[in-house]
């Protein structure tokens, strides 16, 4: 599998992610057995970067994370995750109100101090059972920009200083934010969740060319936006809600071209984000090996340059959207 740098550093990454919200039991439980077999397969198909953050599922996706990566031989892959919510001590009956299926024994607590980032990394480091951490992103700072942007990002500078950390960054949901951490700091790399697929390119009109006018990479999550694009049924969720009609409908033709041209929606899903030369990674969240493979399979798949034209033509893609080469769209 093809891998990049991360900004200007060193710190290598696949271009297929494993992000591991899904192994923190997001929406429904999954067993220690099942997250280890995806983890494994994860592997096996070439995947060397992995995602977590205190936040997925309690720090439950650390801990099974950090298991399988304890592992692995030294700098064989690379390993992010979040600042921003601590976990402190709590007795509160189930996580379901933040979408995951685990015991609240510890509740979340925003913290974007510097000492914060200090003490959050220190813990993570404890559940993940490792020593070091490759890429730290400051985790939904939306409404905390004063001190994120006064406290924490300072303090993962001085993190990425002391050699601590290999690459600092900031992730969230929308790319207004993102651009301004893109502009205004000296981060590595962004993950932007959720704003760069087919139904959403938002990240397009600024984010993207900032990052590619200061050389920072960018990595995308929420390709199949909040599964929409994975399978467009009624019923279906899109940006964590019921998918409005016209949205359906539009991911509906999207998937009926695709299967015109012989591939899939998850491929061109999966696809999309490569053609643009500010992305580096694409993050997906898989909970078991039989998604894994599905997932490593897609992204393998070729695109025929001939979908993206009439995504074009059709209007289901804007005009000014950049489309993969069908080098681009495999792996």
């Amino acid at each position: 599998m093809r891998t990049g740098t991360l900004g200007r550093t060193d710190v290598p990454v696949t271009a297929l992610g494993f992000g591991g919200a899904a192994i923190g039991n997001l929406y429904t439980p999954v067993g220690d057995e099942e997250a280890h077999l995806a983890l494994d397969a994860a592997w096996d198909a070439g995947l060397r970067y992995f995602d977590t953050a205190p936040h997925y599922g309690l720090g439950l996706s650390e801990r099974r994370i950090g298991e399988h990566l304890r592992g692995r031989p030294t700098g064989s892959y690379t390993l992010s995750t979040k600042v921003g919510r601590l976990l402190e001590p709590h007795n509160g009956g189930d996580d379901s109100a933040h979408g995951f299926a685990v015991p609240a024994t510890t509740r979340r607590v925003w913290d974007f101090s510097a000492a914060g980032v200090r003490r959050s990394i220190e813990e993570s480091l404890g559940r993940l059972g490792l020593d070091r951490i490759d890429v730290v992103y400051l985790h939904d700072p939306d409404d905390h920009a004063k001190e994120a942007f006064g406290e924490a990002y300072p303090e993962l500078e001085r993190l990425r200083g002391e050699g601590l950390v290999g690459a600092i960054g900031a992730g969230m949901n929308q790319s207004a934010m993102l651009t301004r951490f893109v502009r205004d700091t000296d981060v590595d790399v962004v993950l932007c969740a959720g704003r760069y697929s087919l139904l959403d390119q938002r990240a397009l009109k600024q984010l993207l060319p900032a990052a590619v006018e200061r050389g920072v990479s960018v990595v995308i999550g929420g390709v199949f936006n909040s599964g929409l694009l994975a399978d467009p049924q009624q019923g279906g969720t899109f940006d964590y809600a019921l998918a409005p009609p016209e949205v359906l409908a539009r991911a509906r033709r999207l998937k009926d071209l695709a299967e015109r041209h012989g591939t899939t929606l998850r491929a061109a899903a999966l696809a999309f984000p490569f053609g643009h030369p500010g992305v580096t990674s694409v993050l997906v969240g898989t909970r078991s090996a039989a998604e894994v493979a599905d997932t490593a399979r897609q992204f393998s798949a070729e695109v025929p340059a001939a979908f993206w034209q009439e995504a074009g033509d059709t209007h289901l893609l804007p005009a000014d959207v950049p489309v993969p080469s069908e080098q681009e769209s495999s792996a």
